[in-house]
């Protein structure tokens, strides 16, 4: 068998000849891959007899196709040509199915963000939510906070991970997961839209996985130093920050490693009018550290382990506190000196741990990998008055995982490659919500799943991919008996009495399919559709919290299944790139809620959502490229259950559930053979009137409508020499006087909030 084993060995360039170092060369419909060393030079062994179509791509070049021929004992030396990519897109995902493969064998829509466009966006911001919001069509505007709550995308909770470990907590979602971790610790993000179960509980509504450094460098020692200030430029006062981040790496023998720590304080943020934006969810004056380390060692050309560790705290150490505005008159929320009660707001400690153990050409050619993970965090939010005596929650979350993943090719010949990947994850997720004075608002709810899974791939004459798979969701969650906590009308004054509930045992045990085709003749149409479910434990922490019956069994706690139709196609051409989806999503209980006398209550009707997504990236000339997308979203319950959604008892779904019309563009120069850049970028909301008012003339929570705003951002980038690089950037350039539309849609006066007024950000980076 040794002798029968042929090899495909290569190096990557550039047009001028020059290597390209790092360069992902994977093996289509096989799920196999491997990466260039720093001269360019790659190596697939243990091949086969048959046909191979090889993708080679590298971030700044665009990926190119090549079929090889091999024979029997056969090895085969290519060459790959890349040229110059402007455009800043990805040719390879992981996410979409836990397995290295090329943007083409996807039969489903992501948006990818390599690291070149991170260094772009943090130009102007290093807050993670505004950068997401800004460049991933699907997902719901930014609220300029550090709360992402009513940021959904495509009208359903996203899950969020790092290097594929759930920073997300279904069982309580307190909407503060996505600022999980510093922005420049970040090699690329995936985001996989639609309901999927690839990575389990969670993703109704699709995933972001924050994919963190790796070393890519030959060298021993490499150092990275980032330093910037930050300020308002409507009002100067007071508003002046800074930020250090220090990065080393390298590679020596058969180690590799990443260290890292950020610091960055912030000073207060102004709205357009100069004045001190609101503590609430706020992030001025605010204390961030993130300190990384990624350890790898090489055992063999085949066997590779992996350590990594990440903490990122944020709080919010500020003088003020918060005066309520009036939605009814239009009166901003503002900020006035004063004394904050409690502990600072913020994530308290996110500690993430895992360990990965990796392996390739196993049992019949079986690539492998098992991770052992390890998640806890303390998110602490605003004193509230709705407590007795007021008070503070913290959602405490602690989660442990392990995965276990094999991926087998099945067959290859000169026009059929197929493989199977398949394996079990293991997860506990203890969750619970108390105040920060020790009283308990959610009780501790222990959640263990058990999920098996396949996925099968097919990849027939190099022109159509077919994906088929199925999981299965066996969660178990205990929850002892507890006691509800008494809570405070804040609109009538009202106490809503606390009472004992018994608690007990939520067994689910769900099966969830997806399939999809993806045909890739042609370039200028390449066409796809697939249909994809997901699954959600659905907020639990919400209904036992709010409950109104003595036995948690009488409360209706079932689990959201929810279906995923998409269709959608990708033209490319040499000047530019269009991408068009539509899609349908569909489940038969609903997440969404509403306040009865103050409490919140979680609706279960029936809901159907469908919407569209437009991307278009074009490279004008060699030195401008341009960009614009469109995301449109909307949603129904089907009040009176009967399949329809059209009567008029039935209703449309909230803001913070459906977004406003969302817009984007941008606009790249440049010049001087790459020393300068400049980029201008557009974000945009259009406007959302689907509710009448109520009987007092004026509207519910969630349903209030929202006005459109226009918001632009510039960068400006300056190659000093082959180390340093000096940046400038502008956020909000023409000082837009707006409310967010969380602060239209929400009409509380507590989170009535403006936006960001203009503001700048002066960095240095230096590579040494």
């Amino acid at each position: 068998m040794a002798q029968s084993s042929g090899a495909i060995k290569g190096e990557v360039v550039d047009h001028s000849g020059q290597s390209i170092p790092y360069a992902n060369v994977l093996i289509k419909g096989m799920g196999k891959g491997t990466t260039a060393d720093e001269h360019g030079i790659f190596e697939l062994g243990g091949l086969a007899a048959g046909k191979y179509n090889l993708v080679a791509s590298s971030i700044g070049f665009k990926g190119i196709q090549r079929s090889v021929d091999l024979g029997s004992g056969e090895i085969v030396e290519v060459q790959f040509i890349l040229r110059n990519e402007s455009l800043n897109l990805a040719e390879m995902v992981v996410s979409a199915s836990r397995n290295p493969e090329s943007i083409d064998e996807v039969p489903s829509s992501f948006t990818i963000l390599p690291r070149k466009t991170l260094d772009e966006s943090m130009i102007v911001t290093t807050n993670i939510i505004d950068i997401l919001s800004n460049n991933v069509p699907g997902l719901g505007p930014s609220t300029g906070t550090s709360s992402n709550w009513g940021q959904t995308l495509r009208g359903r909770p996203l899950l969020i991970m790092v290097d594929g470990v759930p920073q997300s907590t279904p069982l309580r979602n307190g909407s503060v997961d996505l600022r999980s971790l510093d922005p420049d610790l970040i090699e690329r993000v995936e985001v996989i839209k639609g309901a999927t179960a690839v990575y389990g509980n969670g993703a109704a509504g699709g995933l972001v996985n924050y994919i963190t450094r790796t070393p890519r460098t030959e060298k021993a020692f490499n150092s990275r130093t980032s330093i910037g200030s930050t300020g308002s430029l409507s009002n100067i006062d007071n508003s002046m920050g800074s930020r250090l981040s220090q990065m080393f790496y390298g590679k020596a023998g058969k180690l590799d490693y990443v260290v890292s720590g950020v610091f960055e304080q912030t000073g207060e943020w102004k709205d357009a009018e100069g004045d001190v934006l609101p503590p609430t969810y706020g992030l001025g004056e605010t204390d961030s550290y993130n300190a990384f380390l990624k350890l790898g060692y090489d055992m063999s050309p085949k066997h590779r382990l992996q350590f990594s560790y990440n903490y990122y705290s944020s709080e919010q150490k500020t003088n003020y506190i918060s005066e309520f505005g009036n939605y009814e008159e239009r009166e901003k929320t503002k900020a006035v000196l004063g004394t904050p009660q409690g502990v600072p707001q913020g994530v308290r400690g996110n500690h993430n741990a895992s360990l990965r153990f990796s392996g390739k050409e196993a049992f019949g050619n079986t690539n492998y990998e098992v991770d052992l993970y390890y998640q806890s965090v303390d998110n602490v939010f605003f004193q509230s008055d709705v407590f007795i005596d007021g008070g503070q929650s913290l959602i405490s979350s602690d989660k442990k995982g392990l995965r276990f993943q094999f991926n087998t090719p099945l067959l290859s010949s000169n026009n059929i490659n197929g493989s199977v990947l398949y394996g079990l994850d293991l997860m506990n997720d203890v969750t619970s919500q108390p105040l920060v004075d020790g009283r308990q608002w959610v009780p501790e709810m222990d959640m263990f799943n058990t999920a098996p899974f396949a996925q099968l791939k097919m990849d027939f004459f190099d022109e159509l991919v077919f994906k088929g798979g199925l999981r299965f969701e066996k969660v178990n969650i205990g929850v002892e008996d507890y006691k509800t906590l008494a809570t405070i009308n804040t609109s009538t004054g009202e106490v809503n009495p606390s009472f004992d509930v018994k608690g007990g045992e939520l067994t689910y045990n769900t099966w969830l399919f997806n399939t999809g085709l993806r045909y890739n003749k042609w370039k200028y149409f390449s066409p796809y559709l697939s249909f994809s479910q997901g699954f959600s434990v659905a907020d639990i922490g919400v209904m036992l919290r709010s409950a109104r019956v003595n036995d948690m069994k009488d409360i209706n706690t079932e689990p959201v299944v929810v279906n995923n139709y998409e269709t959608g196609f990708l033209s490319e051409f040499d000047l530019f790139r269009f991408e068009a989806v539509g899609y349908i999503s569909t489940s038969e209980l609903g997440t969404s809620g509403k306040f009865v006398d103050g409490v919140f209550e979680v609706l279960r009707s029936p809901e159907r959502i469908h919407g569209l997504e437009l991307v278009l990236d074009a490279e004008v000339t060699s030195n401008l490229t341009a960009g614009v997308n469109y995301a449109y979203v909307e949603g129904k319950m089907d009040v009176n259950d009967n399949g329809s959604y059209r009567d008029s008892e039935d209703t449309y779904l909230g803001g913070e559930r459906i977004s406003a019309p969302k817009m984007g563009a941008y606009l790249r120069y440049i010049l001087l053979d790459e020393k300068v850049s400049f980029k201008l970028q557009y974000s945009g909301v259009g406007n959302r009137d689907r509710f009448e008012k109520n009987e007092a003339g004026s509207y519910d929570v969630y349903k209030a409508p929202v006005e459109a705003y226009h918001i632009f951002d510039l960068a400006a980038s300056y190659k000093v020499n082959s180390n340093i690089t000096m940046n400038l950037g502008i956020q909000n350039l023409f000082n837009e006087d707006y409310f967010p539309a969380r602060s239209q849609w929400f009409t509380r006066s507590n989170l009535y909030t403006k936006g960001k007024g203009a503001s700048f950000n002066i960095s240095a980076i230096i590579n040494l």
